[in-house]
């Protein structure tokens, strides 16, 4: 069995300002940093030690890995790790944004489907793990979209949470067979800090 560590990434400029982000990019805030840094603490208190580490290609997802790590660890960047595609949507406010499931919707608009990158996130977290022994512990950084879409297909759930939330530098970690994928727990270290953070920029 291999335990695998989704955790999205910290607070951006663009989540800040609410700005539609999936394959542009913007920065950590402070207070993204200080989120990456609270679930570093986090998994560190529980003793968390990690074999292997993965993260999106984009800079919020591996400069969490890299905070989270204490920029100890060598790490593997994966395009098909990346957030949604919104196509022409991108860097527009968040407002323009349809209610969930987003389905076919950004595909006219040159971005993905939720089948596409449900498939695609699946299909790339199942390389990443393929040779990777049992018993290992696995890190993968990535983002919020992306994430609840690969939960969705691996758990055959519309709501693979329940009522629980994906916040920023939220932690959900899976069980791995090899062939299917169990839903070991969910955390949100970084809420406290993200409660109390005075975050004007």
């Amino acid at each position: 069995m291999i335990t695998v560590y989704l955790v999205r990434h910290g607070q951006t400029f663009f989540n800040y300002f609410h700005k539609i982000q999936g394959r542009c990019d913007s920065p950590l805030t402070p207070l993204g940093i200080a989120q990456a840094e609270a679930t570093r603490d986090s998994l560190k208190e529980k003793h968390v030690h990690f074999d292997y580490a993965f993260s999106s290609s984009s800079e919020r997802a591996s400069d969490t890995l890299e905070i989270i790590t204490e920029h100890k660890m060598p790490f593997k960047r994966d395009k098909g790790l990346k957030e949604f595609a919104f196509g022409r949507y991108e860097a527009h406010d968040e407002s323009l944004n349809p209610k969930p499931p987003y389905n076919d919707f950004f595909k006219q608009f040159g971005g993905e489907s939720q089948v596409e990158v449900e498939e695609r996130m699946d299909k790339t977290i199942r390389r990443l793990l393929k040779d990777i022994p049992n018993g290992k512990n696995v890190l993968i950084v990535s983002h919020g979209g992306a994430l609840m879409n690969f939960l969705r297909k691996a758990l055959n759930s519309l709501h693979p949470l329940g009522k629980l939330h994906y916040h920023n530098c939220g932690i959900v970690v899976l069980n791995y067979d090899g062939k299917n994928f169990t839903l070991k727990s969910v955390a949100n270290p970084a809420d406290d800090v993200s409660d109390s953070y005075n975050d004007n920029l």
